[in-house]
């Protein structure tokens, strides 16, 4: 399907501060809401595409510094563009993920068939998905586990401030039941990854998440992995991939990190040929965010997709989560009707 078949488009954005229920604490930042961009991209025959970006906050590409990227765009947008030539229009980062998604939504409206058709999917399925804690007093988070009554698997946020291995094993006491994966955001040094990997090999956790501060993967380098490790912002776009081989054993795809469906479709094929795992994440936001993420978790092996738990007010309408899962409706994004939002 050509995005050019409807002729010129109508493009509108707008920032949006989804509020969220507590703080959210990970190595170097605190959260009090996920700010975001949505886009809305409305075609001749009133098909609408729409799409949710965060952008990526450790390279201060925030919905703000977005917003102002495509509207310097306005004009070759609203005047028809691809997906293919957006690629090369826009670096990957969270404006290129949003004008993407909306254009895969529009052509699934335009073509009438889901993304997932599109994309050459077999007809999705519910995806397991991890619920996060963010770094908090070990009690707090084993609290939070307890909370998590349907969850059955957990993701912990964890800090290097010698209280990790505290938080790991007392939400394992709280939750002996669930699987279970850390993530350090960059925030361990060689030494102290050393000294808490035994406690992590003692609780069971499954995958270890980007350990090390990007530029020092030659850390990883004749480490010892009794347990898996994943890439996360060591790995931007498919550019990535081949230094990592060897380094770890799963890539975490986020589409506001790699700009979009579209990429992440390209990093899923050349990773899996290069003999890695697939992890699909999320910066945060509502279920139109997490929407077009569920897609590229078809093929992934685990699934990071809770951002939407955190919100006090949710994208309607809106993902489902039952039994520690999560299911997107076509209504919400990628199906072949437009619906008001």
């Amino acid at each position: 399907m050509n995005i050019h078949d409807g002729g010129r488009l109508r493009l509108q954005a707008t920032l949006k501060s989804w509020a969220i229920k507590a703080p959210f604490h990970i190595t170097g930042y605190t959260f009090t809401a996920f700010d975001a961009l949505i886009v809305e991209l409305t075609d001749g025959q009133g098909n609408v595409g729409r799409g949710e970006a965060q952008g990526v906050y450790y390279h201060q590409d925030t919905p703000v510094t977005m917003l102002a990227q495509i509207e310097s765009l306005r004009a070759q947008i609203e005047a028809g563009i691809s997906r293919e030539a957006l690629q090369s229009l826009l670096p990957p980062g969270g404006a290129r993920n949003v004008l993407d998604c909306a254009l895969w939504d529009l052509e699934a409206k335009r073509a009438g068939q889901p993304v997932w058709q599109l994309a050459g999917f077999a007809p999705p399925k519910p995806l397991l998905t991890t619920y996060t804690l963010g770094a908090d007093d070990p009690e707090k988070m084993a609290a939070g586990a307890t909370a998590y009554t349907q969850a059955h698997a957990l993701k912990l946020k964890l800090t290097d401030d010698g209280r990790s291995g505290e938080r790991v094993l007392a939400v394992r006491r709280a939750r002996p039941d669930v699987w279970l994966m850390v993530d350090a955001n960059q925030g361990f040094s060689r030494e102290s990854f050393a000294r808490i990997l035994p406690t992590l090999v003692e609780a069971r956790v499954d995958v270890v998440e980007q350990p090390f501060p990007v530029g020092s993967e030659d850390w990883l380098d004749g480490l010892e992995r009794p347990i898996r490790i994943a890439a996360d912002e060591s790995v931007q776009d498919h550019h990535d991939l081949a230094r990592m081989v060897g380094r770890v054993d799963m890539i975490n795809i986020k589409l506001d990190k790699c700009g979009g469906l579209t990429e992440a479709l390209v990093i899923a094929a050349q990773a899996r040929k290069l003999g890695f795992a697939l992890m699909v994440g999320n910066m945060g936001g509502s279920s139109l965010a997490m929407a077009p993420s569920f897609v590229i978790g078809q093929l992934c092996d685990v699934v990071d997709l809770d951002g939407p738990l955190s919100l006090i007010e949710d994208f309607v309408p809106s993902v489902c989560y039952e039994d520690g899962r999560i299911w997107c409706p076509d209504a919400l994004w990628g199906g072949a009707q437009t619906v008001a939002a």
